[in-house]
């Protein structure tokens, strides 16, 4: 992984954002999150944090970090590498970043998130333990997975494998 820029998420990077996720249909997310996910990138992503990595021009991953400041956690949310790119460490560039930014942020103890079983393994690797699992939680075939990171445990694994 070479010339890797993270940098905030711009408006203009909302079709490159969405051509992720359609890449990323149906093995890691539902066709049915789409909306969602289109909702998110026109109200909610300016006013959290969301970033994206960046090679040779072309917006290779994107993922976020919500805030939960009443549960004293932050949520990893919206995630995805480009498909073609997977399995290159680009999603432990992106998880690192995301979790160095809510060790950063002021009273956050721990970190959620949810992923599919494609995924689970992955974030596991980081420390990530399951709290919970739903079968066809995102849609048919497509489990949910709920998982917690506590950061007063230490550091998050560094993972050497690829992603």
């Amino acid at each position: 992984m070479t010339d890797v820029t993270t940098r905030s998420y711009q408006p203009a990077d909302h079709d490159a954002c969405l051509a992720l996720f359609d890449g990323n249909v149906p093995h890691f997310f539902d066709p049915s999150e789409r909306a969602d996910y289109v909702a998110f990138l026109a109200d909610q992503v300016l006013r959290r944090p969301y970033i994206v990595l960046e090679q040779a021009g072309r917006i290779i991953a994107c993922g976020g970090l919500q805030v939960l400041a009443d549960q004293r956690a932050s949520f990893l949310s919206w995630g995805m590498v480009a498909r073609d790119l997977q399995g290159q460490g680009i999603g432990r560039h992106l998880t690192m970043a995301r979790i160095a930014l809510a060790r950063a942020t002021e009273g956050v103890d721990k970190i959620t998130l949810n992923t599919s079983q494609h995924t689970q393994g992955f974030y596991a690797r980081f420390g990530f333990t399951p709290v919970k699992v739903t079968l066809d939680g995102y849609g048919p075939g497509l489990d949910r997975w709920d998982m917690v990171l506590d950061l007063r445990l230490g550091a998050a694994k560094n993972t050497s494998g690829p992603s």
